[in-house]
């Protein structure tokens, strides 16, 4: 079982036994002002800092929400919505305003319409307590969709269709087919993956290593490189399981894929070692080959 399938279903475990009936968003009793917390890595860097506690799903603690939260960063991490962390942020961390303003029932749809057919790849059904109908139509007073277009930011750049499909480590091919994914490919990376020591709250379990070697940075600046690859750590939390599965005390490897705005997806990746000559050779043409297109 993938780390994405156990934290999707602590969640709808969690879930099944707090939902409200008849579409009663509004926290019960009083409710207070507090900072986001900072191990709530899904509501970062949104433009606010504080939140309402109790929020729209019943959770009375700070700590409470972020353990729940962190359950939706690897569905989040297959970029199925454009907007799915401003929908959710609006639930486990709703803005502090003078009344709470939940997110409209167009943004719920649109969201489940792109991420729900993730979570049914893995055998699990959009959770019962956010059902659409329970949040109120367009109006002023809650949070609608940003763009009518599903499949691109708002300056235009496409965003990836989301995918079933876990990253997992590749076998090895040929030079050639090794040449001809580097030109496809945004950016292509030799990292090395460490246990992290960390004793902070951070979800990443694994760290980057000292070395890093860039052969190809596409869009990025080559130095952005190291803190895309941080972020990504944090957020994929499948992928990085997958390649370090049989790697518990940690490994090197060849990362590929996309760049979209701040984020990486890793598409292919390979385990480095001394027994990979074409990797080695690969990466020598690397260096001095150049792309056509």
């Amino acid at each position: 079982m993938t780390l994405f399938v156990s934290a999707l279903l602590l969640l709808l475990a969690a879930w099944s036994s707090q939902a409200m009936p008849d579409g009663h968003w509004e926290p019960q009793g009083s409710s207070r002002c507090i900072p986001i917390p900072s191990s709530m890595a899904l509501c970062q860097g949104l433009g606010y800092n504080t939140m309402r506690m109790p929020n729209l799903l019943g959770h009375e603690s700070p700590a409470e929400a972020a353990q729940q939260s962190a359950s939706w960063l690897p569905l989040l991490a297959r970029e199925c919505h454009l907007h799915a962390r401003i929908f959710l942020c609006s639930l486990f961390a709703p803005v502090c305003l003078e009344r709470i303003i939940s997110p409209c029932r167009s943004l719920c749809e649109s969201v489940q319409d792109r991420c729900a057919p993730i979570m049914n790849c893995y055998g699990y059904p959009w959770p019962r307590i956010l059902h659409c109908d329970q949040f109120p139509k367009d109006h002023l007073m809650c949070i609608s969709s940003v763009t009518h277009m599903p499949n691109s930011t708002s300056n235009g750049r496409r965003v990836p269709q989301a995918s079933c499909t876990d990253c997992e480590l590749e076998e090895t091919t040929s030079a050639k087919e090794l040449l001809e994914l580097f030109c496809k490919s945004d950016f292509v990376v030799k990292v090395r993956l460490e246990p992290s020591n960390s004793s902070s709250s951070a979800l990443a379990k694994f760290s980057l290593g000292s070395r890093l070697e860039v052969f190809k940075h596409g869009p990025l600046v080559g130095g952005e490189m190291r803190g895309r690859l941080a972020l990504w750590l944090e957020r994929d939390a499948t992928c990085v399981g997958n390649l370090i599965k049989h790697h518990p005390q940690g490994a090197t490897f060849l990362l590929t894929g996309t760049a979209t705005g701040e984020r990486l997806l890793v598409n292919k990746a390979f385990s480095w070692n001394k027994h990979q000559r074409q990797l080695s050779q690969a990466a020598r043409k690397w260096k001095r080959h150049r792309c056509r297109g």
